[in-house]
């Protein structure tokens, strides 16, 4: 299976547990070029008031900051890929997911865990921790 086709599976796994209706995932908001397509997946599954922390970069509180901030993320990094490294994990209304990611066929330029708060079945919180290259 392509790497985001895992992606996808996997990351749909936690957020179907927050109930969204729709099985779009976080790739297709810090991973899409597209801003139309973007901008359309934050609308799924973050809820409006949701929050992103970004340890480097701060604080993104609603939709439109938390498009702000993807598309800035990708415009410095336009051909990383992001890929699990290991299962979701789910609790409560919260989960967790480890990745890594960088340039196809190169090794990772980093590595980060995200833990998604979800609330009413989208996420409301969603907290990026950059971890040590596996």
């Amino acid at each position: 299976m392509q790497t985001r086709d895992r992606w996808r599976e996997e990351t749909y796994h936690v957020i179907q547990h927050f109930d969204l209706a729709n099985p779009q995932s976080l790739h297709d908001v810090f991973g899409e070029n597209d801003p139309a397509r973007r901008r359309a997946a934050i609308d799924e599954i973050f809820t409006e008031d949701g929050v992103f922390y970004d340890p480097s970069r701060g604080v993104y509180r609603g939709r439109d900051e938390i498009d702000r901030i993807a598309g800035a993320f990708r415009a410095t990094h336009p051909d990383f890929r992001y890929q699990p490294i290991a299962e979701p994990e789910e609790l409560g209304n919260g989960g967790r997911i480890q990745w890594v990611s960088g340039r196809p066929g190169e090794p990772p330029a980093y590595a980060g865990t995200d833990f998604i708060i979800a609330r009413d079945g989208r996420i409301a919180a969603l907290d990026l921790f950059f971890d040590k290259l596996p």
